[in-house]
């Protein structure tokens, strides 16, 4: 990692980016298929951009510390030979009964990898990690069964989305018929191809059009309005880290649009503002319709690695309207050679200044007894407690553990067992 992390941003420059972003929806107008059509989301207009922002001061956040694990995709792969729903009940019952034994109060579970979906979707198409092939219905809803379950035993369940991710490397290994991305690439329609873009094997949805952006919406809808979710959760994955050409040809329709009389943004300021216009229609539409569900962002420790993301993290913590919470993967030990944990811990804190923002930080439970970090993680046994008690110190508001399957095995048993000991107090 790099020591030195980028200056802050100032807040009426986010405010100009996602009102700039608005604009840019302008830019691409094309048509789609009908069953990818999409109604006019809250990011329409600049005005109704800045009310989200406006109304979301008076919201507080005053629940109860957060002690949520993250479950991977990779944890729900039901690639053995019963794929039925009675063994897929029984892997989420098995989560469960060890999250309730590691006091343990939220799920982190992830319902969208790869722009797919655990539950029947209109948007988009049945995930590959159930039924072995994207776009194949399993016959029962595993996000349904997800939350009963998980509400039983007073555990929160927070919706984990990969909102721009369609493709990574070769997973999932063919896209189905039904994709969003299939139907653009092979419809007579040239103009949404533009819709996606790749980078290496890896495609991505394209943030740049409000088409894009409310399909990405309208699937959060639909969430929101047939399940009883806690939350809603992104990552740290949005643009490709150091890839400026992938989204090229877009930059320069926006350059071509820009008057004359005005200075035009930066491609990396161009694509944080698509991506807060993302980020701040995702929120307003959530709390439009259940105020009482929270949306959060957990993007890298690393600043300069969320800035080559396009990721806002400055306003996002600075300014209501984005989120509810930031939890920052702070996957680093307490003497990491280039950023020990407490510096980042203490550069998040600051970041984080918006009291309408809970300050959640992300534990790297997997690298617990391994030698990463330059061999810094096999130097104590208390390094996720230690932190817990700083994290706690400085005021943060709860702590995400990544991941499930390392809290049951034998490298990370006794970091494991010294943090939830934290959890009595």
């Amino acid at each position: 990692m790099k020591k030195n992390p980028m200056n802050l941003i100032p807040a009426f420059i986010s405010v100009f980016f996602m009102i700039s972003a608005v604009v840019l929806s302008m830019i691409f107008p094309s048509s789609k298929p009908s069953k990818y059509e999409t109604s006019k989301t809250n990011i329409s207009t600049p005005k109704t951009t800045v009310k989200a922002i406006e109304t979301a001061v008076i919201k507080e956040n005053t629940d109860e510390e957060m002690r949520a694990v993250w479950i991977p995709y990779m944890s729900l792969n039901m690639s053995g030979t019963d794929r039925s729903e009675k063994a897929f009940q029984k892997r989420i019952d098995d989560i469960l009964e060890n999250c309730t034994k590691n006091k343990l109060n939220t799920i982190i579970i992830h319902i969208r990898p790869n722009g797919d979906s655990l539950y029947p979707s209109k948007y988009f198409p049945w995930s590959d990690i159930i039924s072995g092939t994207q776009g194949k219905n399993p016959s029962y809803n595993p996000l349904k069964y997800i939350i009963i379950a998980s509400h039983k035993k007073n555990i929160k369940v927070h919706a984990w989305i990969n909102p721009l991710r369609i493709r990574f490397s070769q997973t999932p290994s063919a896209l189905s018929s039904d994709n969003p991305y299939t139907i653009w690439q092979n419809d007579d329609n040239e103009e949404n191809n533009r819709y996606t873009f790749q980078s290496g094997k890896n495609i991505y949805y394209n943030p740049a059009y409000s088409e894009v952006r409310e399909l990405i919406i309208n699937g959060v809808r639909e969430i929101i309005e047939n399940y009883e979710v806690d939350g809603i959760h992104f990552d740290d994955y949005f643009y490709p880290e150091n890839d400026m050409k992938c989204d090229e040809v877009d930059y320069k329709k926006y350059l071509s649009t820009v008057d004359e009389n005005y200075s035009p943004l930066s491609h990396t300021e161009w694509r944080k503002a698509n991506i807060n216009a993302l980020i701040s229609g995702v929120y307003t539409a959530i709390h439009e319709i259940k105020d009482n569900v929270v949306f959060g962002i957990s993007p890298q420790c690393n600043t300069e690695n969320d800035e080559k993301i396009s990721a806002d993290i400055k306003s996002w913590g600075s300014i209501a309207g984005f989120v509810d919470y930031i939890c920052p993967q702070i996957y680093v030990s307490n003497t990491h050679p280039y950023l020990p944990f407490k510096k980042s811990a203490d550069e998040w804190r600051k970041i984080i200044n918006n009291k309408s923002v809970k300050f959640y930080i992300g534990l790297a439970v997997y690298k617990a007894g391994s030698d990463s970090d330059s061999g810094t993680w096999l130097e104590s046994d208390e390094i996720l407690k230690n932190q817990i008690l700083y994290g706690r110190s400085i005021n943060c508001d709860g702590f995400m553990l990544y991941s499930y399957e390392y809290l049951s095995i034998d490298q990370t048993s006794n970091e494991v067992k010294n943090a939830i000991a934290m959890f009595n107090n």
